[in-house]
């Protein structure tokens, strides 16, 4: 997108009436934000959600967004759509690795929260656009041994006063198939909040898959949210099984000692010296400060302890969740990269399970391995000196609209430029919506990859939860990891267009 064209297609008001570039999208109804034979081998769906998996399954990638369109014109509904993109990610992709291919399910939430924040006329984007990843990990899947998700063995399936019990051991056990069957015996008797309070935590037992565990975790029940509590049975059982998955390992964890797993041993007993009252403390940026000293620096055991000493001292949790935050900024500004922006997307869902959990112990565990992951995060990479809390601010020439249009043509060419100008922005008292709206757009037109979707929906929506003076630093460093106005486009708009007939 050339410079001069960058405020009349994402702000104008002539823009916003013609969508600019997504006008074909005005062929579909607006989207309020409130709203088959199978073989033997494969899981069955609730019959009126199953026509519309298998057209998603059977319709060639060239093919499917015209066919959905198709259906959306004769009445299906978003949250249909939703389900039935979820279910068939769930039912296709095998959960192992967690990652890769199946970030056509771990993003299926991301785009729901992109379509959320959009404007009604907008809001199909980024589901057509996780359609069509689905379909390009579904391919990938097939060349990969063509998993599919079997029906679960009845026989094995325990009842409902043993399902909980039974769920937990094959779980501390890493017994697959056990697993399988007791997850179906919660899922029919179990309510969805004491099932989430027993899965999150197991989100974060282990290292492995680099936090994808726990993002699975939440963005599963999230989108279950959506689409409703009756589909959650093969959902789960994908989630069940990825929880198990060893990245490799030819030895059951249970029964070793192996490197991913030894935090959360630790911490089984760390978060029993936590203060009773420990959710009553006061905020303190000089604790947040010295939180984030240790990520730059310190191990697992480190930020272990340091956040059961500050808890002890009578520091707020938030304090603690907002060096979480920034020190997942700091890492992805030291070395911009998959491993760093998932200290973000993983924090993100650690502290949405942390807020809707009610168990006091996991709730302890989930603030504790969110610290222990952090130097996880940073790896190998190399100390470069850049400090989020001394980031400097550059002071723009120009407000609003046009403030915004130069930050992101700066982007796309010096990423720590363009984020002082965003902390400049922000420190300015500009409105930070204006920064969504620009960054979730320039997402919907040069996004080419699930990160992108993971990514800002988890910034949008954790800038909210920081305390002011940290927020404007989290905003600036989410820039090295954002698409600017001077990237090329993707080509999901032409093709999104053609199967649209505009």
């Amino acid at each position: 997108m050339k410079r001069r064209n960058f405020l009349r297609t994402t702000f104008g008001a002539g823009a916003l009436a013609a969508l600019g570039d997504l006008g074909f999208l005005s062929q579909l109804p607006p989207v309020s934000a409130a709203e088959a034979k199978l073989e033997p081998r494969m899981v069955r769906l609730h019959s009126e959600i199953e026509p519309l998996v298998r057209l998603l399954e059977n319709t060639p990638r060239e093919r499917v967004l015209e066919e959905v369109a198709s259906k959306i014109k004769r009445g299906t509904t978003y949250r249909e759509v939703l389900a039935a993109l979820l279910l068939a990610g769930v039912r296709n992709i095998q959960p192992r690795p967690v990652g890769f291919k199946f970030h056509a399910v771990l993003v299926v939430n991301s785009a729901h929260l992109a379509s959320l924040s959009s404007s009604d006329a907008d809001r199909w984007l980024p589901i057509f656009w996780a359609i069509d990843q689905f379909k390009s990990s579904q391919a990938r899947d097939v060349e990969q041994g063509d998993w599919t998700m079997p029906p679960v063995d009845e026989a094995a399936v325990p009842k409902s006063h043993k399902a909980k019990q039974a769920f937990v051991v094959a779980m501390d056990n890493w017994d697959e198939a056990a697993a399988d069957a007791a997850i179906v015996g919660l899922v029919r008797t179990a309510g969805a909040n004491e099932i989430f309070e027993i899965l999150c935590r197991y989100g974060v037992r282990d290292f492995r898959e680099i936090g994808h565990k726990e993002i699975y975790v939440v963005n599963s029940f999230r989108t279950l949210e959506a689409i409703g509590w009756h589909h959650a049975e093969p959902v789960l059982r994908s989630l069940a099984f990825a929880l198990l998955d060893r990245d490799g390992a030819k030895v059951n964890p249970s029964k070793s000692d192996l490197p991913a797993d030894r935090p959360f041993r630790r911490n089984v007993e760390n978060v029993k010296q936590i203060r009773a009252g420990w959710l009553d403390g006061e905020s303190s940026a000089e604790a947040t400060v010295e939180m984030l000293q240790a990520i730059r620096a310190g191990s697992s055991i480190d930020t272990s302890e340091l956040t059961v000493k500050l808890l002890n001292r009578g520091v707020a949790p938030a304090s603690l969740f907002d060096a979480l935050f920034v020190g997942a900024g700091e890492l992805l500004m030291q070395s911009p990269g998959i491993l760093s922006l998932h200290a973000s997307t993983f924090t993100n869902a650690t502290h949405y399970a942390f807020r809707h959990a009610t168990n006091d112990e996991t709730r302890r565990m989930l603030l504790v391995q969110n610290a222990a992951f952090m130097p996880l995060f940073r790896g190998n990479a190399k100390d470069k000196g850049i400090r989020i809390d001394k980031l400097e601010a550059v002071p723009l020439k120009s407000a609003g609209a046009e403030a915004i249009e130069d930050i992101f043509s700066d982007l796309s060419k010096d990423r720590l430029s363009a984020s002082r100008k965003v902390l400049g922005f922000l420190q300015g008292g500009s409105d930070p919506k204006l920064f969504f709206d620009a960054a979730r757009r320039l997402i919907f037109l040069k996004g080419r990859d699930s990160h992108d979707y993971k990514f800002s929906s988890a910034v949008i929506e954790d800038c909210q939860h920081l305390a002011p003076p940290w927020r404007d630093r989290f905003l600036a460093a989410s820039v090295f990891n954002l698409r600017g106005s001077g990237d090329s486009d993707n080509e999901l708009v032409k093709r999104s267009r053609a199967a649209l007939g505009s």
